[in-house]
C-alpha cells in the first residue's frame, strides 16, 4: 500500500525537478527581461554596453542591452536557445550591433536581417574556424536595418572588430509576429568544409561565456545578471 503512493509521489517529484531545471529559469529570465522593456533606466546596472571587453576576453560585447536569454536557455520541451539575446531597451533601429571579432562577412542574398562572420582562427582554440551569426538587423515587415555596406549577396568582406554592422530590429519572418528588439548573437562551428553548420541546433553552437568573458551558460549561471568574470 505505502509503495502504491510512494511511486506516483516519486514521479511528481522527477517532474518538478525536470519542469525547473529545464524551464524555471527561462521564466525567471522573462520575469526580469519584462521588467527591463517596462522601465530600462531603472535597472542600469543589468546593462552591458557595446564594444566593452571583459578582461582579457577576445571577443567585444556586438552591442549594448540587457542579455535577456542565455545560451542553454529553454523555452519549450526539446529546446535550447543556441545563441544570446540583447536588448537594447529601445526602438527598432536605434541601438547600434557591431561586430564582435574581425573576420570575413557574408550575407546572403536573401537574407533580410542576418549576417555572418568567419574567423579563420579561433581565438581561444587556434587553428580552428568558427563563425559569429547576428540576426534580427531588421524591421517587423523586413524592412532591413543592415549597414548598406553590406548589401544582399556580400561575401568574404573584411572587416576589423568594432565594425558597424547595422541596428537591432524586431523581425521573425512573419509581419505579424514581431520579436521584440534585440539581437541574436552566435558563435557557430565550421562544417568542416569551409561553411557554416546549422545554427538553429545548439549542438552546432559553442558556449560564449569564455569569449565575452562573462557567465553566458543558462545551466552554469541560472539567476544572476551576467558580469565580468
Amino acid at each position: 500500500m505505502i509503495l502504491f503512493w510512494l511511486l506516483p509521489l516519486a514521479l511528481i517529484v522527477v517532474l518538478g525537478y525536470y519542469l525547473y531545471r529545464n524551464y524555471g529559469h527561462g521564466d525567471l529570465r522573462t520575469r526580469r527581461l519584462l521588467d527591463w522593456l517596462h522601465e530600462p533606466q531603472a535597472h542600469p546596472t543589468w546593462a552591458v554596453q557595446a564594444k566593452a571587453r571583459c578582461n582579457a576576453a577576445p571577443f567585444s560585447l556586438p552591442t549594448s542591452g540587457y542579455i535577456g536569454y542565455l545560451w542553454g536557455d529553454s523555452f519549450r520541451p526539446g529546446h535550447h536557445h543556441q545563441g544570446l539575446d540583447f536588448f537594447g531597451g529601445e526602438a527598432v533601429g536605434v541601438t547600434p550591433v557591431y561586430a564582435a571579432y574581425a573576420g570575413y562577412l557574408t550575407r546572403q542574398p536573401d537574407w533580410k536581417s542576418s549576417l555572418i562572420i568567419r574567423i579563420p582562427d579561433d581565438p581561444l582554440h587556434p587553428g580552428r574556424q568558427i563563425w559569429t551569426y547576428y540576426t534580427h538587423l531588421a524591421d517587423a515587415q523586413g524592412n532591413s536595418l543592415i549597414s548598406s555596406d553590406f548589401p544582399p549577396g556580400s561575401s568574404e568582406l573584411p572587416l576589423e572588430a568594432g565594425r558597424l554592422l547595422g541596428y537591432q530590429g524586431n523581425y521573425s519572418g512573419d509581419p505579424g509576429s514581431p520579436v521584440g528588439v534585440h539581437l541574436h548573437f552566435s558563435i557557430v562551428l565550421d562544417d568542416g568544409q569551409g561553411g557554416y553548420l546549422n545554427e538553429l541546433n545548439i549542438q552546432n553552437t559553442l558556449d560564449p561565456s569564455a569569449y565575452l568573458g562573462l557567465p553566458l551558460n543558462a545551466s552554469q549561471n541560472p539567476d544572476q545578471v551576467p558580469v565580468c568574470q
